[in-house]
């Protein structure tokens, strides 16, 4: 008899022998030693490749009390060996016919610990393959549990959760439809492993409107929080050309709608301060705890308001401010995080949510939320920057220009205020309603702010050449359109102040800055002719900064445009110059 044939009926006889002397025995008469005696006999069978002699076994009715008592530990040489055989192997079929088998026939207690425990010890690139194989028969073993099924369910939704959770998400389109760790595959199948669970709560509830099962909905809901913060939160949910149904845009609709169906998505997205969080002891637990929430709610607003999952659901009562309010503590949520996928979700909700308002309409009292500012996509953020400003009424606009002259602290926003400070005067002089807060005592407060250099004679001209620039436009504008004798915006009245803290001072800096820059030039020349090639790489340091290593060529370049840039501040601070000097002698004349 072949060697390979002596093994085989040696694995397949030692499980008969075990099994036909299980059989005459009472279920409580199985000891110890009958259950590994099964266990090693049973992983022999299906390593040496008899999982069909195996399924044979199981599925006979007269060892149905021993599988059901035994068969729970089989699970891991099970799963283990379904990894091991290709796709198309009858040896893998009948290993998944003994899953189902196990499922159906097994002590649902027993399985539970069982197939959790084979999902806690999976990871890396087996995590999503191990979940999608166990989460039929865990949703099958959990339906069958009579206690404690909502602690099961919710034990079986985070251990999950948590496997997962490590897992890079797949943002590109490529990335999506490449689902190299089956993520995308394995987050919708989780969906639907739970939407029994879902559906058995629902039923409840509309039985009776007094069902009060909150364990189960409760772990539902902190299922449907994990998601929103994982992947959801990371991931890319804007339709993509060539894929028909978006994986994660499936996820977040299918989310969405669970909580719909709870009656939980409205008072979520508008009762934000109802307190869901566990009372933890550990003031760490529980301020990480606090932060997921935080990430979560955010996530849920930028999918109705954005994305406009489960919009359809909701009441068309609330004003736009009242939505741009609810959503403020969102955004600034979104908008403190440093990857890009959660920054942008927190400009497109900011946006969305001032797109729903009328221009002029916002009251000043919005004005605490400024940190979109300091948000590095500055295309965007000085897109919904100018957006921001236009809804406010004119002591919102005001009051903002005031705000972020004092804190930005970025020369690029500065002179884009400035030009909005511009914007508003115009629009003071020239219609017909008074606007008292940019003209007058008002605006000459404002100038105060505008019309100075941050640290006199000394500040750092090329750093701050968009803020001085803005400001030259803003006051030769003023002194072209408003006459001495109207004074319409008090430029006049201080024009003392406005020469002693910026005009004198910009003088003083524009020389120092020249000279500095005048000698760099001369000595980088210099040092060119003494160097072997004009390629030779060295740095150089410029206003107490090193800049990057580059060739002396590169470095003349910049110094050269350096110099152009104050060139341009000295041309228009001439011109200004000189527009006062005209105005002034021409009012003198008349006064003569």
């Amino acid at each position: 008899m072949p060697e390979e044939q002596s093994q085989t009926i040696m694995a397949v006889d030692e499980l008969q022998a075990i099994v036909q002397r299980c059989q005459i025995l009472e279920e409580a008469d199985f000891k110890g030693e009958d259950f590994n005696l099964f266990q090693v006999a049973g992983q022999k069978c299906l390593e040496d490749g008899y999982a069909a002699q195996l399924l044979e076994v199981i599925q006979n009715e007269k060892n149905k009390v021993i599988i059901k008592n035994m068969g729970w530990n089989l699970i891991s040489p099970l799963v283990r060996c379904i990894f091991m055989y290709k796709q198309e192997d009858d040896k893998r079929e009948h290993c998944l016919k003994i899953l189902d088998q196990l499922a159906e026939l097994c002590n649902p207690k027993e399985l539970f610990l069982s197939l959790l425990e084979q999902i806690e010890q999976t990871s890396g690139e087996q995590v999503c393959q191990t979940v999608m194989l166990l989460l039929q028969p865990l949703q099958t073993v959990l339906l069958k549990l009579q206690n404690k099924k909502a602690y099961s369910v919710g034990l079986s939704l985070a251990m999950i959760m948590n496997q997962l959770t490590p897992l890079p998400v797949p943002y590109t389109k490529q990335q999506i439809e490449e689902d190299k760790l089956g993520l995308c595959q394995c987050c919708n199948a989780v969906v639907d492993f739970a939407k029994p669970f879902v559906n058995e709560l629902v039923k409840n509830m509309e039985k009776s409107s007094e069902y009060n099962d909150m364990e189960l909905k409760e772990e539902l809901l902190k299922f449907c929080m994990k998601s929103l913060k994982y992947p959801l939160l990371t991931a890319q949910l804007e339709q993509l050309e060539g894929i028909e149904e978006h994986p994660f845009r499936h996820f977040a609709t299918e989310v969405v709608d669970i909580l719909w169906d709870m009656k939980e998505l409205i008072p979520l997205v508008f009762l934000r301060h109802k307190d869901r969080s566990p009372h933890w002891e550990n003031q760490e637990f529980a301020e990480m705890e606090q932060k997921n929430s935080a990430d979560s709610l955010a996530c849920l607003s930028y999918l109705i308001f954005v994305q406009h999952l489960g919009i359809d659901c909701f009441p068309v009562v609330f004003s736009p401010s009242y939505l741009l309010q609810c959503n403020m503590t969102h955004i600034e949520v979104l908008l403190k995080r440093t990857e890009e996928s959660m920054l942008s979700k927190g400009l497109d909700l900011f946006e969305s949510c001032l797109l729903r308002m009328e221009d002029n309409s916002l009251l000043h009292q919005y004005l605490e939320f400024r940190t979109f500012i300091n948000v590095p996509q500055r295309k965007k953020s000085l897109n919904i920057l100018q957006l921001f400003i236009d809804k406010f009424d004119a002591e919102g606009k005001y009051t903002l220009f005031r705000c972020l002259l004092k804190t930005s602290n970025h020369a690029g926003v500065e002179g884009y205020i400035i030009k909005n400070i511009k914007d508003q005067i115009h629009s003071s002089l020239t219609k017909a309603c008074d606007n008292v807060w940019f003209t007058g005592h008002h605006l000459i407060s404002l100038l105060d702010l505008v019309l100075m250099l941050p640290e006199g004679a000394e500040t750092d001209l090329l750093q701050h050449s968009d803020r001085i620039m803005a400001s030259l436009n803003l006051l030769r504008y003023l002194v072209i359109k408003d006459c001495e004798s109207d004074n319409q915006t008090g430029v006049w009245t201080t024009l003392a102040k406005i020469e002693r803290n910026f005009l004198k001072p910009l003088h003083v800096g524009l020389n120092m800055s020249k000279a500095h820059y005048e000698a760099e030039i001369k000595n980088k020349k210099e040092n060119r002719k003494e160097a072997h090639s004009s390629n030779t790489v060295c740095s150089v340091t410029v206003g107490g900064e090193k800049m990057p290593a580059m060739t002396t060529e590169m470095q003349l370049q910049v110094l050269h445009s350096a110099l152009f840039t104050f060139d341009l501040i000295e041309s228009v601070l001439a011109r200004v110059e000189e527009l006062i000097e005209v105005k002034i002698k021409a009012v003198m004349d008349e006064h003569s």
